[in-house]
């Protein structure tokens, strides 16, 4: 009689489930929350707090972030591969690093948020400073970002359970976006800052408790070539489908404050319920994915969350002037497909280093050009749509129809458009050849006879 393999209930994932999960669980997923809070100042409301508040015009400032963040992307592969020799070392020597790249951070986003006065004065100084310090910041965020996922991936795991792993990291990241997302407008930079700090220290002390060599993991410090992940070619597929995703949910969240405040002309006090919405659904959905993740499979489950945003978010082309309450329903509906998103790329990536043998090996490698994919994704959207939505008449107040139809075929087609095309590469690149022996990123279960 054939059965299904009890390995990998074995797991040091397996921690993650039953009782007690819920400690592990909020060690592990602390420190997202202050990194992911960080996330939200520095690609949603720098764009927009520089346009209208110092003036800078759109076209720099999308070269601006262009340049910084593909700097920032294209060091994440060998900050992945140093994580991997840290962590052959000690983990004292990850925590050390990740330490010191923690108060870079909160540095530089003050730096950011709130420049001095003597860099204000004309856009070039401002733009320089502004470049430098997100450059910088950047960088730093990758160092404190990629330790925690790379460790996490050592732990293994079934899918359901990779699966677990990923929303304890992404719930305590949603929560933290929350925050994010309703703080500036309520209580001024200078607080949110202050707090971003305070969360950072309580979270990173967390980690720091959590970390460790998972049990029964054998520590190999063998060093592999930064560019071996392009080398596996199921690796490749999976990142053509993560890049073009990636796209599609960047150029909204590059936007989303130009929309709200020029094509719907909401109240400001509004823009945090929007941003608010669609994170708080993000976060509650999560639970209802990880349970579907058993019966359809973490591909299946991508495809299906993918496929829901398109249908929910098509409907923002309609969207104008006071539709206020119909957008909160589109923010809420696209929130609940983000849970996909957060949640279930990373564990596919988590089931593949395994079965290419490279767990205690290579995490970092993976997770490198993991990170630096998502992050090449935003600064494309930044570099790309604010230039050719300049190009095409819109500046941030614009009340001419054709610019306001510029910036809805911007904020809503070409999402649902790659989208679509992410949908179909799923299909063709990962689910279909899940028929084929040895083609498959999902992991098949094991039989013993």
């Amino acid at each position: 009689m054939n059965a299904v393999a009890h390995g990998p209930a074995c797991e040091p994932a397996s921690r993650f489930v039953g009782v007690g999960a819920w400690r592990e669980g909020l060690r592990y997923g602390a420190l997202a929350l202050p990194l992911a809070f960080v996330a939200l100042p520095l690609y949603v409301l720098l764009p927009s707090l520089y346009a209208r508040e110092y003036g800078v015009s759109l076209g720099a400032l999308g070269a601006m972030l262009l340049a910084a963040r593909a700097v920032d992307a294209l060091l994440d592969p060998w900050i992945g591969r140093a994580c991997d020799r840290l962590f052959a070392r000690s983990t004292h020597a990850v925590l050390g690093v990740g330490g010191a790249a923690a108060a870079v951070l909160a540095l530089g986003l003050w730096g950011l948020l709130l420049p001095p006065a003597a860099v204000r004065g004309t856009s070039e100084v401002l733009l320089l400073w502004a470049g430098t310090l997100l450059a910088l910041s950047c960088v730093a965020y990758s160092v404190a970002r990629v330790a925690p996922p790379a460790w996490g991936a050592r732990l293994g795991g079934s899918e359901a359970q990779r699966s677990r792993v990923q929303a304890w990291r992404e719930g305590p990241a949603l929560l933290g976006v929350l925050i994010a997302a309703v703080l500036p407008a309520t209580a001024g930079l200078a607080a949110t800052v202050a707090v971003f700090a305070a969360l950072l220290a309580a979270g990173w002390m967390l980690w720091a408790r959590a970390v460790g060599p998972p049990p029964d993991q054998v520590r190999d410090g063998t060093s592999t070539a930064t560019a071996r992940p392009w080398q596996q070619p199921r690796f490749v597929r999976l990142m053509a489908v993560f890049v073009v995703n990636g796209i599609a949910s960047a150029v909204p969240a590059t936007l989303v404050l130009f929309f709200v405040q020029d094509r719907l002309q909401a109240p400001p006090a509004l823009e945090p319920a929007f941003l608010a919405t669609y994170f708080l659904c993000a976060a509650l959905s999560l639970p209802l994915w990880v349970r579907l993740v058993p019966r359809l499979g973490l591909a299946r489950c991508w495809a299906l969350g993918m496929l829901l945003a398109v249908a929910v978010f098509v409907w923002t082309l309609t969207l104008g002037e006071g539709d206020v309450a119909a957008f909160l329903l589109v923010c809420a509906l696209s929130g609940v497909a983000l849970g996909t998103d957060l949640a279930l790329p990373s564990a596919l990536l988590t089931g593949l280093i395994g079965d290419l043998n490279e767990r205690g090996r290579a995490e970092g490698a993976y997770l490198g050009w993991w990170n630096g994919a998502a992050k090449l994704n935003l600064a494309l959207a930044a570099g790309l749509a604010l230039p050719l939505l300049g190009a095409f008449g819109y500046a941030p107040g614009a009340r001419d129809p054709e610019a306001l139809h510029a910036l809805s075929l911007a904020y809503a087609a070409l999402p649902c458009a790659l989208k679509l095309m992410a949908a179909a590469l799923l299909y063709a690149l990962v689910i279909r050849p899940a028929r084929a022996p040895g083609l498959s990123l999902e992991r098949q279960p094991e039989v013993q006879p």
